[in-house]
């Protein structure tokens, strides 16, 4: 195998296990009929990280997180993610503790799921 397509293989491998599946668990919620999110299970509990919400902004529909190691290899840092669903935004508060899960999506590290830590 040449040097060029063992390091493209590599580089499509590690980013497959870095930005591993998360999948977006929600619900409809009865009284605004948004999605909502919900609480992870078991093993699933495991694949979330935990942050602090640092800034909500509904306009570009983005929460800045100061979280830990995430699963599948990410460190810890403060960064910027979409959100999935924008209606999640107004459930969430600077300061709050949260539980999420985030995959690339067209390029845009973004929470497909979250929950409050208790």
């Amino acid at each position: 195998m040449s040097l060029r397509i063992h390091s493209v293989f590599l580089i499509a491998l590690a980013s497959a296990s870095f930005f591993g599946p998360a999948t977006a668990a929600t619900a409809p919620d009865s009284h605004s009929g948004h999605a909502m999110p919900m609480a992870a299970s078991g093993a699933d509990a495991a694949l979330l990280g935990e942050g602090v919400v640092k800034k909500v902004d509904k306009v570009k529909k983005k929460l800045t997180l100061a979280h830990g190691p995430l699963p599948g290899g990410m460190p810890a840092m403060t960064m910027a993610y979409r959100v999935k669903d924008a209606a999640w935004l107004d459930q969430i508060k600077p300061g709050q503790k949260i539980r999420f899960a985030a995959e690339e999506i067209k390029g845009v590290q973004t929470v497909v799921r979250f929950e409050p830590v208790k």
